[in-house]
């Protein structure tokens, strides 16, 4: 039985997951926002959940008492997944530093003020996994989600740092790259077949998290996908509209 801290657990992929720790008997404590949808969450998740927390986590200053919190009440934690995100509106971001700041905020500055807490537990018990949700749009800045995607690439390369810091205390850390998912997020996104599920998405997760760190691509698919992508000549990406445009 492990113990498992979701922050950002109201988002449709998290809840899959959530469900998923449920199912297998795990013991949770959830993180999310919305009150409404947390209580939702709480209610289907049962006596697996021992513990919840309505917290707007773009509060840095707090997280890291949140984070205890969740210690307090788990006991230990075997698994720390970060997984709110935003996504903005990338013309706004270029019209405004508040927009800006808050795509930042969310995607990148808030990770950062999870994982010192959640490294720090992590390598004081000398085990445990500790993963958050990145995004292939990390990969390559591209006019249509740059802000964005600069926030992720940010976080993948921070959790590269705190990946080989660990790795001698015997704890695991994950980033999942995320490809597109068919969620609230991006609902005003035209779909493709690249597209994946959010239950797929959360099964995945799942997978990964009982295995050894590293950086993944979820769904796997986007490994071969993104290894082009990152190492077209910038000559070359320009002129393709279907990755430089809009």
């Amino acid at each position: 039985m492990a113990n498992v801290l979701i922050l950002g657990a109201t988002s449709a992929i998290a809840q899959e997951v959530a469900k998923r720790y449920a199912e297998r008997g795990d013991r949770l404590f959830v993180v999310g926002r919305n009150p409404a949808k947390l209580a939702a969450l709480v209610s289907g998740l049962g006596p697996s959940c021992v513990g919840s927390l309505v917290a707007d986590l773009d509060d840095t200053d707090a997280n890291a008492r949140r984070v205890d919190e969740a210690l307090d009440a788990l006991g230990s934690i075997d698994v720390g997944l970060v997984a709110h995100g935003l996504l903005g509106d990338q013309l706004e971001t270029e019209r405004s530093w508040d927009s800006a700041e808050a795509v930042l905020r969310t995607n990148l500055l808030s990770v950062v003020s999870l994982v010192i807490p959640l490294a720090n537990a992590l390598e004081e018990q000398g085990r445990g996994h500790l993963a958050v949700m990145s995004s292939v749009a990390g990969e390559r800045g591209r006019p249509r989600n740059y802000t964005y995607g600069a926030a992720k690439g940010a976080s993948t390369l921070y959790l590269q740092g705190v990946r080989s810091r660990l790795w001698a205390a015997g704890v695991e850390v994950h980033t999942l790259k995320l490809g597109p998912v068919d969620t609230p997020m991006t609902e005003t996104h035209p779909k493709n077949a690249l597209f994946a599920t959010a239950e797929g998405v959360a099964s995945s997760i799942v997978r990964l998290l009982d295995g050894p760190g590293g950086e993944a691509y979820v769904p796997k698919y986007w490994a071969p996908i993104m290894g082009v992508v990152r190492n077209l000549p910038e000559p070359l990406f320009q002129r393709l509209k279907f990755l430089s445009g809009r």
